[in-house]
């Protein structure tokens, strides 16, 4: 009882104390982050574009030109990537799982830190990509590996050195 009593006064000084100290509220701005989920996209030409944090939830994006794009930090969560171009593009820190990037040209791009697991790369290119702290699956790493090749031209990153193929 005396344990219960001391945590109520404990909580109630708390309370009584920090209520006259305002803390500085802060919140994400829907301008902040650009989501391309819920429109319909007309146009799969985003080359050369700053897309920082843009989110991309499941849509069909097969044949997409993202070369050059800026992705750091985007969602593609569900995205179907399938044959898209993302030549030099810098994916740090993105977002892509179950991500289909089949037989897409990821060519000079960096996934630096970026969350792949359950992605699909079948037949995607791989040379000069820096996969670098990037999160795989087992079977993705044996499959890039396949193929997997050169140094990427921005971070100076060996393809398989950063993929850790044998």
């Amino acid at each position: 009882m005396r344990v219960l009593q001391s945590l109520v006064v404990f909580f109630t000084t708390l309370i009584l104390l920090t209520s006259h100290f305002s803390l500085p509220v802060f919140a994400a701005s829907s301008s902040l982050i650009r989501a391309y989920d819920d429109i319909e996209i007309t146009s799969k030409d985003f080359a050369g574009q700053s897309l920082i944090k843009a989110e991309f939830g499941n849509a069909d994006l097969t044949n997409a030109n993202f070369k050059n794009a800026n992705l750091r930090g985007a969602v593609f969560n569900g995205t179907n990537l399938t044959q898209a171009n993302l030549q030099n593009a810098d994916f740090s820190d993105g977002i892509a799982y179950i991500a289909n990037f089949s037989d897409a040209d990821l060519s000079g791009a960096i996934f630096d830190s970026a969350m792949l697991l359950k992605s699909d790369f079948k037949g995607a290119r791989v040379t000069g990509t820096d996969f670098s702290n990037a999160a795989l699956d087992k079977e993705q790493v044996l499959e890039l590996c396949k193929t997997a090749s050169g140094v990427n031209p921005k971070t100076g990153v060996d393809t398989r050195e950063s993929l850790g193929c044998l």
